[in-house]
C-alpha cells in the first residue's frame, strides 16, 4: 500500500476514535481534513464515506446510551446516577425506590389477609394526606433524575435530530409522570372528601340479633326536593357474618304506621301516623319532622331519623343505618360507574306523571341501561302502580349489587364519587366502611330473598301490622335457615329471639306467596322476580 493509502487509513482511524471521545462534533473534524482527490479509474472505497460511517456509528452508540439512562430511570430511579453520574445521589434514589416498594408490598399483603383493617386504615383522612405527600415528593424527585439522566447523556453531542427527539420524548415522559401522579392525588382528595362529606356517622354499630338492618330511601328528584319526600322505603336486613340480604319494601302510602315508645312522635300520634284528610301516609313522616326539627335536636336529619323510627314501628325491626339517595342523582350515580347490564321484564314507559313520555324501555334480556334509563326503569309510574315500581326499583338494586366490583369502583372512583357526594346522605359512620363492604361482597355470592307489603298480603290504607311482623320474622329465619348446615329451611326452629317461621305464618286471606314469573308479595331469589 503507498504512503498516501496509510496515511488516509490512519486518518479515518483517528477520526473514528475522536468521533466517540471527543467534544468536537465528528462533522466538525471531518470538514478539517485535507482529503486527496481520487484519481480517474481508482476503485478503492472513498475515505470519506468511511468517516460517514463512522459517524452515523459513533451518533448511533450515543442515542443508545441516552436512551438506556432514561429507561434506567424509570425502571429503577437513580441507577443512572450511579453508572454515570452523581453516585450519591443515585445511591439515595435507589434506597428510596426499594423502600418506597417495600411499602407498597407490605400495603398489599396486609390488604389481601386483612381487607376491613386496611379499609379502615385507608379510610382515615390523615393517610390519603400522608400518601398524597409522599406522592408527590416522589413524583418531583423522579422528574429530577429523569432531566439529570438527560442531562448525562451529553445531548449537545448527539445529532440534531437525535438531539430534538431525545428532548421530546423526555418532556413525554415527564409529562405522563406528572399526569399519572396528579390522578392518584385527585383520586385520594376526592376519597377524603366523599368520606368526611358522606359518612358523617351517627347511626348504630351494634348487629342486631345477628343482623344489620339498613334503611335504604330513594329521595323525591328536582331542585332543593332532595329528600323531602322519601319515593321508596326498603329495609335491607342483612346477615353479620354470611351476608345473605333481605329486602323488605313498603308502600310510601302505608296509614296508620306506629311509632316506637322511645320516639318523640310516639306522644303526637300515640294511634298510629293518620289525618283524617289521609294525607298522613309513611313517605309524609320525613316531611313533618324536618318541619318540626325541635322534636330531633341532635339528629343530622331529623327526617331521615324520624322515617327510620317509623319503620322500626311497623316492622319490629330495629335499624341500624339509614341511607337517603336522591332519585335524580342515582341517574349521575348509574352513569359514572357506566351504566347497568340488567332483564328488563316488561315495557316501562320513560317519563309520566309531571313529565312527558318521551319513549319505552322495550322488555329483553341483558339489556344495557344508562343513568337515565335506569332511573325511569326503578321509578315510572306511568301504566303502572307503586307495587310494580317497588319490584323494580328492587331488581335496580340487585343489578347494581352484582355489577359494582372493586375493579370498577377503582377506575371510576372520581365519577362515582362525585355522584355520591351529591345524591347520597348517611349516618354510616367512616369507620364502619370496612365492615359494609365485606357485607357487600358476600351478599353478591348468595341469593337475595324479598318481600313487598302490597295487596293482597297488606293493604297500605289499613294495614295488619302483625302481619307486617310476622311476614318479615318469617322471610329472615328462612334466610337463616339456608345458612345453617344443619338445618332445612322448610323446618328452621325459631331464633331466641322469638322469630316466626316461614312455615308457621297465617297470612292474610287471599294471599300467596310468589312463584316467580307473578312477582307478587315475596321471592326467595330477587334475581329470578327480574329476569325477563
Amino acid at each position: 500500500m503507498s504512503n498516501r493509502g496509510v496515511a488516509l487509513r490512519d486518518t479515518a482511524s483517528h477520526a473514528a476514535i475522536l468521533a466517540q471521545t471527543s467534544p468536537i462534533k465528528p462533522s466538525l473534524y471531518l470538514e478539517r481534513l485535507v482529503v486527496p482527490t481520487r484519481a480517474p479509474g481508482d476503485v478503492r472505497p472513498p475515505v470519506v464515506s468511511s468517516l460517514r460511517s463512522a459517524r452515523v456509528r459513533s451518533e448511533r452508540i450515543q442515542l443508545r446510551r441516552a436512551l438506556s439512562y432514561l429507561g434506567m430511570t424509570l425502571l429503577l430511579p437513580g441507577s443512572a446516577q450511579i453508572a454515570a453520574g452523581n453516585r450519591r445521589l443515585g445511591q439515595v434514589a435507589v434506597h428510596t425506590w426499594i423502600g418506597l416498594w417495600a411499602v407498597i408490598i407490605t400495603t398489599g399483603l396486609l390488604a389481601l389477609l386483612w381487607p376491613s383493617g386496611a379499609l379502615d386504615l385507608f379510610a382515615l383522612p390523615a393517610t390519603s394526606r400522608i400518601i398524597q405527600a409522599v406522592l408527590i415528593m416522589a413524583g418531583i424527585g423522579w422528574v429530577v433524575l429523569l432531566a439529570d439522566a438527560w442531562r448525562i447523556s451529553r445531548p449537545p453531542e448527539l445529532a440534531n435530530p437525535h438531539r430534538l427527539g431525545l428532548a421530546l420524548f423526555t418532556l413525554l415522559v415527564i409529562g405522563a409522570m406528572v399526569a399519572a401522579i396528579a390522578v392518584a392525588a385527585s383520586m385520594l382528595s376526592a376519597q377524603r372528601d366523599v368520606v368526611q362529606t358522606v359518612f358523617a356517622g351517627g347511626g348504630d354499630r351494634k348487629a342486631k340479633a345477628g343482623r344489620y338492618n339498613i334503611l335504604l330511601m330513594g329521595g323525591d328528584a328536582g331542585k332543593n326536593r332532595v329528600g323531602l319526600r322519601p319515593d321508596s322505603m326498603t329495609v335491607a336486613s342483612v346477615d353479620a357474618e354470611t351476608g345473605r340480604t333481605v329486602l323488605i319494601s313498603l308502600p310510601r302510602n302505608m296509614e296508620h304506621v306506629p311509632f316506637p315508645d322511645w320516639s318523640p312522635l310516639h306522644e303526637i300520634f300515640p294511634d298510629g301516623y293518620y289525618c283524617s284528610v289521609r294525607s298522613c301516609m309513611l313517605n309524609a313522616v320525613y316531611g313533618y319532622a324536618m318541619s318540626h326539627q325541635n322534636l330531633y335536636p341532635t339528629a343530622q336529619n331529623p327526617g331521615a331519623e324520624a322515617t327510620k323510627e317509623a319503620i322500626e314501628g311497623a316492622t319490629g325491626l330495629l335499624i341500624n343505618y339509614w341511607v337517603l339517595v336522591d332519585l335524580k342523582g342515582f341517574e349521575s350515580l348509574v352513569d359514572a360507574v357506566g351504566g347497568i347490564t340488567m332483564d328488563v321484564y316488561r315495557r316501562v314507559p320513560i317519563g309520566g306523571g309531571s313529565s312527558p313520555i318521551s319513549g319505552y324501555l322495550e322488555a329483553g334480556r341483558d339489556r344495557h341501561l344508562n343513568g337515565r334509563q335506569a332511573l325511569w326503569f326503578a321509578r315510572s309510574r306511568a301504566d303502572s302502580s307503586d307495587y310494580d315500581r317497588m319490584v323494580r326499583q328492587k331488581c335496580v338494586m340487585n343489578a347494581m349489587l352484582n355489577q359494582l366490583d372493586p375493579l370498577t369502583v377503582l377506575t371510576k372512583f372520581n365519577k362515582i364519587a362525585a355522584a355520591g357526594k351529591e345524591v347520597v346522605a348517611t349516618n354510616i359512620p367512616a369507620s364502619d366502611l370496612s365492615t359494609m363492604v365485606e357485607l357487600a361482597l358476600a351478599a353478591k355470592k348468595l341469593p337475595v330473598s324479598s318481600v313487598a307489603f302490597m295487596p293482597p298480603l297488606v293493604h297500605p290504607g289499613d294495614p295488619d301490622f302483625q302481619v307486617v311482623r310476622d311476614t318479615v320474622n318469617a322471610k329472615i329465619a328462612a334466610a337463616e335457615a339456608a345458612d345453617s348446615e344443619t338445618s332445612d329451611a322448610s323446618s328452621a326452629e325459631p331464633a331466641a329471639t322469638s322469630k316466626t317461621t316461614a312455615s308457621s305464618i297465617e297470612r292474610p286471606q287471599g294471599s300467596k306467596p310468589s312463584d316467580g314469573p307473578n312477582r307478587g308479595p315475596e321471592t326467595n331469589d330477587l334475581t329470578k322476580i327480574c329476569t325477563a
